[in-house]
This record gives C-alpha cells, sequence and structure tokens, in this order.
C-alpha cells in the first residue's frame, strides 16, 4: 500500500462533494437532532481546526486521536483529533490544525502533506466552528504529547473505526435532558460527540476510496 497514493486519491475526493450532514448525523447526539442546541454559527462564534493525519503503521493505515485531561471545561476527558481554535497570527485553518497537532502531539508540520477539508461542525456547547484537516505523513509520527493538553493517545487503525461493531449507543443526561449518544467503542474507550460524527464523514470518503481498506 502507498500511502501517497492514497493521499491522491482523497484530495481528488475532498474536492467533490462532501457526505457532510448526512453524515454526521449517523453519530449526532439526539438533542443535538432534535435542536435543542443552535444549530448554526454566530457573530460569537469562534473558528478551529483538527487534523485526521494518516500514516501507515504495520502496514494498515492509522489515524491518531488524543484523550483530553479533565479540567473545568465543556470537553474535560473526552476523546478528540488533535486541534484547537485559531489564533490571530494562523494564515488559515490549514495552519491552525498543523499548529495544533505540532502542540499537542508533537508531530512535524514539515513532515504532514495536507489533502483538504472535510465539511465543518459546529460544536454548540463552546461555540465553535471547527474543519476538519485531512492530511497525511509518509513517515511514522514519534508522538511526543504535551502532557498539559494530552492524558494519552490512541493510534487506531482505520479498519479498526471502520468496523460497524464498535457502533454503540447509551443513554447520558446533559443539562435534564435524557439523551441517547451513539459513538464508537475503541478498545473500551467512548468516541462521541464532534468527533464521532467528523469520523462519519470521513470513513464515507475513505471507504469510497478505489485503494483497498486496510
Amino acid at each position: 500500500m502507498d500511502i501517497g497514493r492514497i493521499g491522491d486519491e482523497i484530495e481528488m475526493r475532498l474536492k467533490g462533494n462532501l457526505p457532510g450532514s448526512e453524515a454526521h448525523i449517523k453519530m449526532a447526539p439526539s438533542d443535538r437532532i432534535r435542536g435543542i442546541y443552535p444549530a448554526r454559527a454566530n457573530d460569537e462564534t469562534t473558528t478551529g481546526a483538527v487534523l485526521i493525519l494518516l500514516y501507515q503503521k504495520a502496514n494498515r493505515i492509522h489515524t491518531v486521536l488524543m484523550q483530553r485531561p479533565a479540567y473545568p471545561g465543556a470537553h474535560s476527558n473526552q476523546i478528540s483529533f488533535p486541534g484547537g481554535k485559531s489564533e490571530r497570527d494562523d494564515f488559515s485553518i490549514r495552519e491552525t490544525a498543523i499548529r495544533e497537532a505540532e502542540e499537542e502531539v508533537g508531530v512535524s508540520g514539515n513532515e504532514i502533506r495536507i489533502c483538504g477539508t472535510l465539511s465543518p461542525i459546529f460544536i454548540p456547547v463552546s461555540n465553535i466552528e471547527v474543519t476538519p484537516v485531512v492530511a497525511i505523513t509518509c513517515t511514522e509520527p514519534a508522538f511526543e504529547p504535551d502532557p498539559a493538553e494530552v492524558s494519552f493517545i490512541i493510534e487506531a487503525a482505520i479498519q479498526e473505526l471502520a468496523d460497524p461493531v464498535i457502533i454503540k449507543t447509551k443513554k447520558m443526561e446533559i443539562s435534564g435532558q435524557v439523551v441517547s449518544i451513539p459513538f464508537y467503542e475503541l478498545r473500551g474507550l467512548h468516541i462521541w460527540g464532534a468527533t464521532a460524527m467528523i469520523i462519519s464523514e470521513f470513513l464515507e470518503v475513505y471507504t469510497a476510496l478505489d485503494s483497498p481498506l486496510q
């Protein structure tokens, strides 16, 4: 398998029509589907990006996720892609994704090739619109997570994430509402919310590639 060729195919796919909300809704919590929270950005919405970094490891294509540490905030202890809010000095949303990944998990931006972006997704609880940036690296990364930002990293094979067996549903009480939440159960970890919705769209793009899924 040639990671460069996969990057070429992904780049072509990302230039076309994206699955967008149709893919997001498959992994969206029921309160979002019912419209309890605002669904669109507003004048006070900030922008941000996450990086879906693809690389080859043990003859399979992987990506990296991370668990955030406990802190007094909306995303405490949650699993996410490396990423965060845009800063004034970022020239583009793509630069935001690379900068955040460098800071959080220690990847080198000089070794990353950006293939394109998925559909932006609005996260009401933090009032941020996040753009997932898809990229490849031809070398297996030597991750150096920042302990202030990352409890631990998760290297996930795309084949694992694409297995429908890991899709589960749980009930949670959020702000007095009982919410049905679909999630990916990966090695005992629960990946839900915006990250699960982003994964859902990415998998629809990836599994449509001409290259074999591994």
